[in-house]
């Protein structure tokens, strides 16, 4: 994996400034961005690995304007990369050299059926803003993330965004019943539907969740809404080891059942990270403990006894030796504060330099088995060098990130990502485990995709974007390589 960028591609000055002048007349003067200033936030990621580059951006404010711009791009073979909030991981979003085509201003709730249980949104909504009209309907949709406040629905889509509920509800693929897509030829393809059951020939939603824009431009979803919870029960316990983690989080599921909504793991690194650099961060338990388990117990029923019910469970891993110490929330105020201390762990790495980050997943049941193994070949890689594993052990998705040694330069670090990809890839390979859960493939780990993925499902992703982008305008150069490099 590098964070190189790749040389931007050189466009046809006179199509590009023909194409420009057109939609300029079309969107209107918010609908063609092309002063640098203004351009600037969307082209940096967010992390600052990548540095991107456009002619202009590209501002439509409904489906019919993104089928303008599509169409116009693919008349004039201009390439388009698509962009929601810009809170991307992967360098997906960033264009280098192509249009920049920007859903912020498809920002409408089209319909709410709390009957239906579904929320029509467009691409440009905000999560926090998707969560709102959910609970202004007295209902719940579920996907969260600590972005949720800047991150669009549409570019959760095309990431396939998990997030902390996935134990319980699934990712944006399970929470999805119908999308609008634009094409690359501009034509529109409406697949809003409500229906549960639909076995009309293939389910063609599933081609564009996730794909990162590389096979059409999301405009519009059809998400699934559920009963609002009544009750909620947060915890946090302090335990010894991964091992004692995952048998925790075992016991409790026994017992909770789809009540256990969410179950995250810290080490006492990321702890003490959070309670060093973010403001308004307090410690909740007292002693020192080398991992934190986070679960959150949820219920629509007004009389379910969840906190007696976590008790219980806690005691009976007290008993078992899995758990140190734990603290139960006596209040919302309180929950949300546990909830702010794993939420704020992201943020607080920056603080302490250079960080390579692996987004991965495992088997659940192997969860333990390589935060243990994969953090003693880094450490024995590269001495000093301090991991931060954490993340959804529910689902088996582990963050697992490294933090520079205290004293080395940063620079030094980070060029030291290749060596790690090799040894943190290659151990989750060998556990049937991916190198992409959650963040997607964008630019980062387009190389590392070849030297994982199934060449099969590599030679058919590709006749699949052959066949809906022949021509590869649609955020090229992400996700796949060519086939003649591979």
């Amino acid at each position: 994996m590098s964070s190189t960028a790749p040389a931007p591609l050189r466009l046809p000055e006179d199509r590009v400034a023909s194409v420009l002048s057109a939609l300029a007349e079309k969107l209107g003067p918010r609908g063609v961005v092309t002063a640098p200033g203004d351009m600037a936030p969307y082209l940096v990621e967010q992390r600052g690995l990548f540095q991107g580059s456009t002619p202009a951006i590209l501002r439509p404010a409904d489906t019919a304007e993104v089928s303008l711009c599509l169409a116009a791009c693919a008349e004039a073979g201009l390439p388009v990369v698509p962009q929601g909030g810009n809170t991307g991981l992967v360098g997906g979003q960033v264009p280098f050299g192509a249009l920049l085509l920007s859903l912020e201003r498809l920002d409408k709730v089209r319909a709410v059926d709390a009957t239906d249980l579904t929320l029509t949104v467009e691409a440009g909504v905000t999560l926090h803003a998707v969560r709102a009209a959910a609970e202004a309907a007295d209902c719940l949709f579920p996907l969260s993330i600590a972005s949720e406040g800047s991150c669009r629905i549409g570019g959760n889509l095309s990431t396939n965004a998990g997030g902390t509920a996935v134990l319980r509800y699934g990712n944006m693929r399970e929470l999805t019943l119908g999308l609008e897509v634009v094409l690359a030829d501009g034509r529109v393809w409406n697949g809003l539907s409500r229906l549960r059951k639909d076995n009309t020939g293939y389910d063609l939603k599933d081609l564009f969740i996730g794909a990162e824009g590389t096979l059409g431009v999301i405009t519009a979803a059809v998400l699934r809404l559920f009963p609002k919870p009544r009750q909620r029960t947060t915890l946090l316990a302090g335990l010894a080891d991964p091992h004692a983690v995952l048998s925790f989080m075992r016991r409790l599921r026994a017992v909770a059942g789809d009540a256990l909504t969410g179950f995250e793991m810290m080490p006492r690194f990321g702890m003490e990270m959070v309670l060093q650099h973010m403001p308004g961060n307090v410690r909740a338990l007292t002693g020192d403990h080398a991992f934190f388990a986070l679960a959150e117990l949820t219920s629509t029923r007004r009389d379910d006894d969840l906190a007696a019910l976590a008790e219980g469970v806690l005691e009976e891993a007290f008993e078992g030796g899995e758990v140190e110490d734990a603290a139960i929330a006596s209040s919302e105020a309180q929950a949300d504060a546990l909830w702010r201390l794993r939420e704020d762990l992201s943020d607080a790495q920056k603080f302490e330099g250079g960080s390579i980050k692996h987004d991965v997943s495992v088997p659940v049941s192997k969860v333990a088995e390589f935060v243990v193994e994969a953090s003693r070949l880094c450490e024995a890689h590269l001495p000093g060098v301090r991991v931060c594993a954490f993340g959804h052990v529910g689902d088996g998705n582990i963050h697992f990130n490294l933090s520079q040694p205290v004293g080395m330069e940063k620079a030094a670090f980070l060029a030291t990502w290749e060596d790690f990809n090799r040894l943190v890839h290659d151990y989750v390979a060998s556990l049937s485990g991916s190198i992409s859960a959650e963040h997607g493939i964008g630019l980062l780990k387009r190389e590392e995709l070849t030297l994982y993925k199934d060449p099969v499902a590599l030679d058919l992703m590709a006749a699949l974007k052959g066949a809906l982008d022949p021509a590869g305008l649609l955020n090229p150069g992400k996700v796949l390589i060519s086939s003649a490099r591979r």
